[in-house]
């Protein structure tokens, strides 16, 4: 049987966004709580019946959330322009090795704005 899990984490962090024009108010220093969400999607093990632990999820999103968590994201190399999509696609890159059955990534800044990149 095919399917879905989705787990969550949440990070605190500043950032600019330096490409915006003087006087956007995302240009100045500000911080968020972001919140990740990764899916994975795959076939169910026959014996097993489910996909993979939900641990195996989390201890690979653990280093990443180790350097995003209560940093300036301007400074980790990749994230210069830590736009949403940015952070989505870097998170993505640095998974995908470590969980091959990564089907989208969710970031989401705020309670009502988030972004969904799903691989190249």
């Amino acid at each position: 049987m095919k399917i879905e899990l989705r787990k969550n984490f949440q990070f605190e962090a500043a950032h600019l966004l330096p490409k915006l024009p003087e006087g956007h108010k995302c240009r100045r220093l500000h911080g968020h709580s972001f919140q990740v969400e990764i899916a994975v999607w795959g076939e169910t093990d026959a014996d097993l019946n489910w996909l993979m632990d939900y641990a195996d999820i989390s201890a690979a999103f653990k280093p990443l959330l180790e350097i995003l968590d209560h940093n300036y994201l301007n400074e980790i190399q990749g994230l210069e322009n830590p736009t949403s999509e940015n952070i989505a696609a870097w998170i993505w890159e640095r998974l995908k090795p470590v969980l091959p059955q990564l089907k989208e990534v969710i970031v989401s800044e705020t309670c009502t704005s988030r972004c969904v990149y799903r691989g190249n």
